[in-house]
């Protein structure tokens, strides 16, 4: 199953620009975005994975993680193929990363289906998670809309490389959102994830702005992003925005491109919760342990 692309514009010679976060490639005819999902077929943005879902499971919502928001209910949990980064030590590199070699794969699940799953399996809420959403953004709207009018609520899992368009697009069907601050130096998301660390930020104070619940996720990476200096200047972003936006500490496993690294010790994450505390932060929890 395909679909059309919403958030694109059409340019000169065939080309597009899609619109669906940061990077907002201009696509030739026959290519993919960066993603590998959002291809230009003559002349016509299309989302490839539209509907076809690599991943579905029904989830504790604490384990997306979100411990402040609807806690002790379950949410289904879905996700297709892509990914707008190329993150080194993506925990889930064989979804994100497959749709760059060309591999495609998922089953084909309508929104309806989506959501007669989520109210059969008493779920609360819709988890799109797995991979990054913001590439497959139509669907999303497509999924959430529906999920609303049955009485369910809407949760991003992001990387927070939405565009200006793609918030706009999706923010009044958007409950909660779970975002990665992978990192607070511009070098490490240039290097390890294709990204900049500006628009993640922004993203962050954009939804929080919107009345959208947000939690903040850190996967600590030993030798990369477990400085004291990055704790502090992390928690610090996190409470110029509010004290109470909850932090996750997540221990990092070698995984992809970084199987020589060593799994985050415990003397990391309790340094981090540490540091948290002392600026302020209110909830700060230690994850993936």
């Amino acid at each position: 199953m395909q679909k059309e692309c919403v958030l694109y514009e059409k340019k000169k010679l065939k080309k597009v620009r899609c619109l669906a976060c940061a990077h907002k490639c201009v696509i030739n005819e026959g290519k993919t975005g960066i993603c590998g999902v959002r291809k230009n077929e003559n002349g016509k943005l299309m989302l490839i994975v539209y509907g076809k879902v690599s991943s579905i499971n029904v989830d504790p919502i604490e384990k997306k993680p979100l411990y402040h928001f609807l806690p002790g209910s379950y949410a289904l949990s879905i996700g297709t193929v892509g990914c707008n980064f190329k993150c080194d030590f993506c925990q889930n590199f064989d979804i994100s990363q497959s749709s760059k070699s060309g591999k495609i794969f998922g089953e084909e699940i309508s929104p309806e289906e989506i959501v007669i799953s989520a109210v059969k399996y008493n779920c609360k809420s819709i988890a799109y998670t797995y991979n990054e959403p913001a590439i497959f953004i139509e669907f999303v709207k497509d999924c959430a809309k529906l999920a609303k009018e049955n009485g369910l609520k809407n949760i991003l899992v992001t990387n927070g490389y939405f565009s200006r368009e793609s918030f706009g697009y999706i923010k009044e069907y958007i409950d909660a959102v779970n975002i990665d601050l992978k990192s607070f130096k511009e070098s490490f998301y240039n290097k390890y994830c294709g990204g900049n660390l500006k628009n993640v930020l922004e993203i962050i104070k954009k939804f929080y702005k919107s009345g959208i619940h947000v939690e903040i996720t850190t996967l600590v990476i030993p030798g990369l992003n477990d400085s004291d200096t990055e704790f502090r200047n992390i928690a610090k972003f996190i409470a110029s925005v509010d004290k109470k936006i909850p932090w996750h500490i997540s221990r990092f496993f070698p995984k992809y491109r970084m199987l020589n690294k060593k799994i985050t010790s415990k003397e990391s994450l309790e340094k981090a919760y540490e540091i948290g505390i002392k600026q302020g932060l209110k909830n700060v929890h230690i994850g993936n342990v």
